[in-house]
Parts: C-alpha cells; structure tokens; sequence
C-alpha cells in the first residue's frame, strides 16, 4: 500500500514520466526512425486512470498543496480521458502533416500533467504554476505548425492575453495572501467566515482579480477574444485538446476557489457571474451562428458551452455542482470527437475547417458522416445524445436555485444553437460535392476511438444515473 503523502502524486507522476520518456525517445531517436511516442503518452495516462480509481475514497493529500479528494480524481479522470481520445486522433493526423513528434507528445503531455495538478490543488500558488505549466505548453501546441503564419500568428496572440489574464490571476493571489496570511484554500475559508458580514473593498478586488483569470481560461466573456483566432490557427488536434482538457482544469480551480475558499462572498459574486454567464450564453450563440468556417463555430461553441457551465456554478446548490462535472466529461468526449473527425479529413495542402468542405460527405464516407452528426447534435443538445442530458441537469439546477432567467436564456440559445450544427449535417447529407476531392483514408486506431466516443454518448445520454450519482458524490467531498 502507498503511503498517503505519496499516493496523492501518483496521477501527476505517471504523466510527468511520461512526458519526460517523450522527450528522450525524441532525442535519441535516429533521423527517419519511427518511434511509437504516443505509446509513452498512452501508458502513463492509463496508469493515471488507474491511479485515479485506486485512490478513489482516500483523500490522500501530498505536501500540504495536494488533495486527491473524489472531486479532483473525478476531474482527474476526465483528462486523462482527453488524453488518451488527443492521442489516439493523434498519431496519423502528426504522420501526415509532418509535425514533431517527440515534441508534440511531450507537450501535450505536460499540459496534461498541469491540468491535473490543476485539478487536485488546495492551494492558490499551486494552481498558478500549475496553470502556467499547462499554458505554456498549450501555447507551444497552437504554434506548432511552424511554417503556417496563421498558426504563428494563433500562437502569439494566444500568449500575450494569457499572460496578461494569469497576471491578473497572480495580482488576486498575492492580495488574498495580504489579506488572509495564507494560500491554502481552508485557511482563506476560514478566514473569510470569520469575517463574517464585514465585506471589505481589497476582498471583493483580490475576488475580481481571480475571476479574471478563471474567465479567460474558460473562454467566458468578455474575456473570449483570443478563441477563434487561436482555435483556427491551432493545428487541429491541438484546438480539440485545449477547447476541452484546459476548460475541465480550469472549472476545477474555479468550483474550488469561489465554493470553497470565496464561498463567504457568495452574495457579492454570484451577480457578477450571473451577468458573464448570460453574455457568454448570448455572444458564443449568436456569433457562431455567422461563422462557415467550422473551427471557428466550434470555438464559439466552446464559449457558449462555458456559459451552459458557468449557470451551474452560478446555482451553485448540489445538482449544479455535479452537473457541472457531468457537462465537462461529455463536452470532453463530444468536442474531441467533433474536432477529431475535422483533423482526419484535413491536410496541410488543403484544411477540410469549411463548411462547404463537408459537402456531400454521406456519399464518400458514410460513416465518418455518421458519427460526425451525432457530435453535431450532441452539442446542440438532442435527445437522446448525452449533451441533452447534460444541458437538462444544468437548466434544472438553475431552476431549483431561483435564477429562471438564466435557464430561459440557456434554453433559448441552446435552440438557436442547433441551427449552425444541423446546417454542418444538411450539407453532409443533402448537398452535393462541388468537385471530386480525394479523402484521406481513416487508420484503425482514430476510427475506434470515435466510435467509442458516441458509444459512451449514447450511454451516458440513456442511462446517466450512475455517472450523475458518482460526479455529486466527488463534489461533497469538497463542501
């Protein structure tokens, strides 16, 4: 058996390993070799799952930082998940397009491990490193196509509002530290309920300054400028990758931090919310719906999606919690799936991200045409697809906690949303090619996990409970 101060490391120690047997297997690699890297990527994540399960139950915690409570391996779980479905679309999309291996799997690899960290931290430093380590491999990944000027110009973008966003998440850690004499999650807890009602200006800014840094990872408004421009110049597996392993680290933080640690504060920032969550429903909905390049629709999916989570947090009673865990793993299997099919049709010479590009797919690949409608109408939120179940959880949980105004508009948008969804499936089904274009061929491994993705869609659009069950009884673990 693990000792405990150990146990809480060993998700965030098979990846890092993993990550750093990446590296060497790149650096001795003869040139023209071919290495199965992403094997390496694939046996650390597995064990990291399986560390996950065994520590289920535990509350194992690490160097006074860690906590691998239920909610953070739950959490934990689902990127690992995002992982494992990354790099099994990876591997002939990289073969393809001639990107470096070595280094996109050790990339992807370490932003999987800050992710994680993310995730089981209880302690505001923590996750700032933590968040630094993720995003700088991230910004890595968008540029990775080189000699592509937009995914340069992707890239820097990216970087310079992420580190003017974790600037003003450092600001709000080192006010609370001035404030509460500590960075430990429990002990600002503590410290902000022994305040009681005795609310000061620095609490609510050093409040604000961290909600920024949250917004801009998740990609709410107004803080969601740099997503379409990044999620279009990103390669394409890289843009699937960040829309879902980055937002599931980033909630995690959030559920923490401001229902754990800021929770006294409830009364003040629930209305700030509020107003992010209704704009980033409305603005991702609404702008999407004008977009024919279909990167850039996903990414304004992306942040209407946030909004869809950000209601959940808001309602913040115990349905919205675990619905909010619930939505990260489907957005996660749909998303990836979504971005996974456009990453297998695409090539350097010529991007298959047009809407007309998707013309007439049903007559040449049937059942890429398929399963790439269920992602589709899973996102918009049909029945009987997961995201359905997803969205119903999170409207009901804002219905139970008095904020109708929030549900009216996430129900309103979620219609409107289907139109820039079905209209991908219209052209797929009901339009004809333009011109003869030869497909690239599926390989096995990218064709299994898609299937596995909406196998899991069905099931956990069908038969939910159990998983609901296990994503409310992580969230108590925190509260």
């Amino acid at each position: 058996m693990l000792d405990s101060s150990f146990a809480a490391l060993v998700p965030i120690l098979c990846v890092t390993l993993a990550a750093v047997a990446a590296l060497f297997a790149e650096a001795f690699r003869r040139r023209g070799e071919q290495m199965p890297i992403g094997g390496l990527g694939v046996i650390g994540l597995g064990f990291a799952l399986a560390g996950c399960v065994v520590l289920w139950n535990r509350n194992a915690t690490s160097l006074g930082a860690i906590e691998a409570d239920n909610f953070g391996l739950f959490v934990s779980a689902v990127i690992c998940i995002t992982g494992l479905l990354t790099i099994a679309f990876s591997g002939q999309v990289i073969r393809r397009d001639g990107l470096p291996a070595g280094e996109y799997y050790a990339l992807t690899l370490f932003a999987l491990a800050g992710m994680i960290i993310m995730a089981v931290a209880s302690d505001l430093l923590t996750i700032f490193l933590a968040l630094e380590i993720l995003s700088i491999a991230v910004y890595a990944l968008t540029g990775l196509h080189r000699d592509s000027p937009g995914s340069s110009e992707a890239a820097f973008k990216y970087f310079l509002l992420g580190a003017f966003s974790s600037a003003f998440f450092l600001y709000g850690v080192a006010l609370t530290y001035v404030l509460t004499g500590s960075t430990q999650l429990a002990d600002i807890a503590a410290w902000m309920g022994n305040e009681g009602l005795n609310v000061t200006p620095m609490m609510l800014f050093a409040a604000g300054l961290l909600l920024v840094g949250f917004a801009f990872k998740i990609s709410a408004v107004p803080f969601h400028m740099w997503t379409p421009d990044a999620y279009e110049g990103a390669p394409t597996v890289v843009t699937g990758f960040m829309s879902t392993g980055v937002k599931a680290a980033a909630f995690a933080a959030f559920i923490r931090v401001f229902l754990s640690a800021y929770e006294p504060l409830r009364a003040d920032w629930t209305p700030v919310l509020w107003g992010i969550a209704m704009l980033t429903m409305i603005v991702g909905t609404v702008v999407g719906v004008a977009q024919s390049n279909l990167k850039r629709m996903l990414a304004y999916s992306s942040i209407a999606h946030a909004g869809y989570l950000l209601v959940g947090l808001v309602a913040a009673n115990e349905i919205g919690r675990a619905s909010i865990l619930f939505y990260l793993l489907v957005y996660a299997v749909t998303n990836l799936g979504a971005f996974g099919i456009i990453a297998l049709l695409s090539t350097v010479e010529r991007p298959h991200e047009e809407l007309r590009d998707f013309a007439g797919l049903w007559h040449v690949r049937p059942g890429l045409a398929a399963l790439m409608a269920v992602f589709l109408l899973s996102l918009g939120g049909l029945p009987p697809t997961a995201g359905f179940v997803a969205k119903w959880y999170v409207f009901s949980a804002a219905v139970r906690a008095g904020f109708y105004d929030l549900a009216i508009v996430g129900m309103l948008t979620s219609v409107i949303s289907v139109f820039f969804y079905l209209r991908v499936v219209v052209m797929m089904y009901m339009a004809e090619p333009a011109e003869a274009k030869a497909r690239p061929s599926v390989g096995a491994l990218p064709l299994a996990a898609l299937v596995v993705s909406t196998a899991a869609l069905f099931y956990l659009g069908i038969l939910p409970t159990r998983v609901i069950d296990l994503a409310a009884a992580s969230v108590g673990t925190i509260f």
